[in-house]
């Protein structure tokens, strides 16, 4: 048998060529723009899970604050409260407290055999200073001068200045007597410094 040839002139496949198609070459700014749109999503979605995590921080950190506060007791904030008030009060009244001992101590170390005072007062004044005045009596004018000049040695008794020397009925010498002293001599507080550190 002779075999069965069937042939058509109908193409099967299309006729038309296939033509390729030119690449367009790709500019650096669409690769820039690109690169940016790219990484503006990706900082986004940072953003967005930082300002989760970030929430979860705050609303953590708020329950603890809470909790803490809660711990203390009010009873006892409020009585450490008055004790703070109390304490303020006591160290304004040490800071401001006058002791008159260390012009005493003063006057007996300076003080000669011959010489002996009969009345003290003493008043602030408008520079700081404490103003003494004193009456006394001595045996003699030599007395009065040698005592003026130990004064005169002593840094803290400011401005001796002996007035009224007159006699009395059995030859005595009397006197009066005025010296300032700074305010910080007498200071307390400064005082109990002072001690503290020579002991």
């Amino acid at each position: 048998m002779e075999p069965n040839f069937q042939t058509s002139f109908i193409p099967k496949a299309p006729m038309v060529e296939k033509r390729a198609m030119p690449s367009r070459p790709t500019s650096l700014l669409t690769v820039i723009s690109i690169f940016i749109f790219f990484a503006v999503i990706i900082a986004s979605g940072g953003l967005y899970f930082y300002k989760g995590v970030l929430a979860k921080n705050i609303t953590s950190m708020s329950a603890q604050l809470t909790l803490a506060k809660n711990s203390f007791e009010p009873d006892q904030i409020t009585r450490l409260q008055v004790l703070d008030k109390r304490l303020r009060a006591s160290e304004n009244l040490l800071n401001g407290h006058i002791s008159i001992s260390p012009i005493f101590e003063a006057l007996q170390a300076l003080t000669m055999k011959t010489v002996r005072y009969t009345k003290f007062s003493y008043s602030f004044n408008d520079k700081g200073k404490v103003d003494v005045k004193m009456s006394g009596q001595a045996i003699g004018y030599r007395s009065i001068a040698l005592q003026s000049d130990l004064f005169g040695t002593n840094k803290d008794i400011i401005d001796p200045v002996f007035s009224n020397l007159s006699l009395d009925d059995k030859g005595n010498v009397l006197f009066d007597l005025e010296f300032s002293v700074d305010q910080n001599f007498v200071n307390y507080k400064q005082m109990l410094s002072t001690e503290s550190t020579t002991n």
